[in-house]
């Protein structure tokens, strides 16, 4: 949407679902681990560190469920799954790298900011 585009209820409801998904802390960094290719849950787990086995499993299948990410298993013993970005799932890669390096480079000015609003409001 842009500036002037008359409101449109059912646009902004999706949008909002989507970026609720794409946004959220633990999918960012999920689809950021799967952007060099496809991975094993252990291997996620571990990259990521401090998210639980429960939230790493409701975000790979919110990402499944939404197309972003593929569960492949594998018939091994024991079994073997993988999880790989989708072709949608990819073109998430740029934006989100995008986003992540906005937001190292603008961490000392919000800092800042934040320093001045919160010395402001104890005033």
């Amino acid at each position: 949407m842009k500036p002037g585009n008359i409101h449109v209820p059912e646009d902004c409801r999706a949008i909002s679902e989507v970026l609720q998904r794409i946004g959220d802390k633990w999918s960012v960094l999920v689809v950021g681990q799967l952007a060099d290719g496809p991975l094993r849950f252990s291997e996620i787990r571990r990259a990521i560190g401090s998210i639980s086995q429960r939230m790493l499993t409701l975000t790979l299948r919110g990402l499944e469920r939404d197309g972003l990410v593929t569960r492949t298993v594998h018939a091994t013993v024991p079994p073997r799954v993988d999880y790989e970005l989708t072709d949608l799932g990819r073109t998430l890669r740029d934006p989100i790298i995008a986003l992540a390096d906005w937001a190292r480079r603008n961490r000392p000015r919000i800092a800042k900011a934040r320093a001045r609003f919160d010395s402001a409001s104890e005033r």
